[in-house]
């Protein structure tokens, strides 16, 4: 195959916000390509970054959440999940806010497991995912008043059958999910 020259960022020329709320941030941007072609009217979707956790216990129980998501109108199996939209947190704060907010799982060891991009093309922010292991319920759930949300420890194998038979639609959790599975079974 004929090498050919990696492509090269675009330049902002312009940028018009059309719409500010705290959960909808949207932009347009004009720009201009490597090859000189001017592109009027490109959206661009802001959003703060996105947390979620793989949770783990002591036991190897995934701590799975089920909630009702308004846009596809289902309940479904997430990961513990949300916004980084506190100043001065790190992202892995917030992510560990989340869990013990969510489910009241809390300590164990994490570390970083994979970033995401939900759509690079219109949206402007990454889904980190945090892997945590041995966390214990240490206290009381703190939900948002539109939250409802139950929470279910599953087996690894539990795990891998909602992945697997499309329980999880969640594409910013089932990737993550997919790769502790493939890692694990190394």
């Amino acid at each position: 195959m004929n090498r050919q020259p990696e492509p090269q960022p675009w330049q902002t020329l312009d940028t018009e916000y059309l719409y500010r709320r705290p959960w909808l941030t949207m932009r347009q941007d004009r720009v201009e390509l490597p090859n000189g072609r001017i592109i009027t009217d490109y959206y661009v979707w802001e959003y703060p970054p996105w947390t979620n956790v793989i949770a783990l216990t002591k036991e190897r129980l995934a701590v799975l959440i089920r909630q009702y998501r308004h846009g596809i109108g289902q309940v479904g199996w997430e990961l513990p999940a949300g916004v980084h939209d506190k100043p001065g947190e790190s992202l892995l704060q917030a992510a560990q806010r989340e869990l013990m907010e969510e489910t009241g799982f809390g300590g164990g060891s994490w570390k970083p497991w994979m970033e995401l991009s939900a759509n690079p093309a219109i949206q402007n922010n990454i889904s980190c995912t945090f892997l945590a292991e041995n966390v214990e319920f240490t206290g009381s759930r703190q939900l948002d008043v539109t939250e409802e949300i139950s929470v279910h420890l599953v087996s690894i194998e539990k795990l891998e059958s909602i992945v697997l038979e499309g329980k999880m639609i969640q594409a910013l959790h089932v990737a993550p999910v997919l790769k502790y599975l493939m890692l694990k079974k190394r």
